[in-house]
């Protein structure tokens, strides 16, 4: 089924010049550089701006899905539902609010993000030194919609798999680190039968 038919999609704000960050009140924002390459969830935590009067439509409240049309890779990323408050989109970033009796925020980040999707995606991407994703390429992909249960399986094992992966390096740094420790230890101590002799 092609995205556009199971969510609105739309370009995140433009803005007019350069935004300077405020120290107090203002407008989270979600920009290029929160939302990370691997699909996680942004924030919580927003750059502050001076947004006033921005129509609804450029913000997220939770429950929404953000994709990365500039730069590389492309990816899309869940908007988790505990904002604290509602957060501005700003463009190159554009915003997808799923029919979530149709398809899961996080089941379809996950779909945008598969190697299928993105090879995909990547042949119909223009530019050459930056590289964008048009809108309509986004709109015309086709993902598999599965019933909501199964996405929901999908998105928790996917969740899992990932938490494995991350628990894993962190393992092997730390048993390198242990080694490494061991190493130094047997090399000091002969050293020290080395020198009493």
């Amino acid at each position: 089924m092609q995205i556009a038919d199971l969510c609105s999609i739309h370009s995140g704000y433009t803005a007019r010049g350069r935004l300077d960050p405020v120290a107090e009140g203002g407008t989270p924002a979600i920009q290029l550089r929160d939302v990370g390459t691997d699909g996680e969830a942004p924030g919580p935590a927003f750059q502050r701006y001076d947004l006033s009067d921005l129509s609804d439509r450029y913000f997220v409240r939770g429950g929404e899905v953000v994709f990365r049309s500039r730069g590389e890779p492309n990816t899309a990323t869940a908007v988790g539902g505990a904002l604290e408050e509602p957060a501005a989109v700003i463009v190159p970033l554009v915003i997808m609010r799923p029919d979530q009796g149709r398809v899961l925020p996080e089941y379809l980040a996950w779909a945008i993000n598969q190697p299928d999707a993105q090879r995909r995606l990547g042949a119909e991407a223009q530019g050459t030194g930056l590289r964008m994703i048009p809108m309509a390429a986004l709109e015309r992909l086709e993902i598999a919609v599965p019933d909501l249960q199964t996405q929901r399986r999908i998105v928790d094992l996917n969740s899992l798999v990932r938490r494995e992966g991350h628990l894993l390096r962190e393992l092997a740094a730390r048993r390198e680190q242990l080694v490494s420790l061991i190493l130094g230890s047997a090399a000091n101590i002969a050293d020290q039968k080395e020198t009493a002799r």
